[in-house]
């Protein structure tokens, strides 16, 4: 899915605020706050959060023996 570092990276990547994503995704910027502090957070937000990163360029790196991570996509 999406961790809290990886919705961090990804924000700084993008120069992103939480209130910035917040809007973006219509979830408030307290419940964004708290999931990258390690809170919990319905899958289906969690979707939302990723596909508004990946359609922004993120690319998701998964787990693979050194962390997960983001980066952004090679420009077309």
């Amino acid at each position: 899915m999406i961790t809290p570092e990886q919705c961090r990276a990804a924000r700084a990547l993008l120069d992103w605020t939480q209130t910035e994503l917040s809007a973006r995704v219509s979830i408030s910027a307290v419940s964004i706050r708290a999931f990258e502090k390690g809170g919990e957070m319905r899958d289906s937000n969690l979707k939302l959060i990723r596909l508004t990163f990946e359609r922004a360029g993120v690319v998701f790196i998964p787990e693979n023996g050194g962390g997960a991570g983001v980066r952004l996509a090679k420009p077309r």
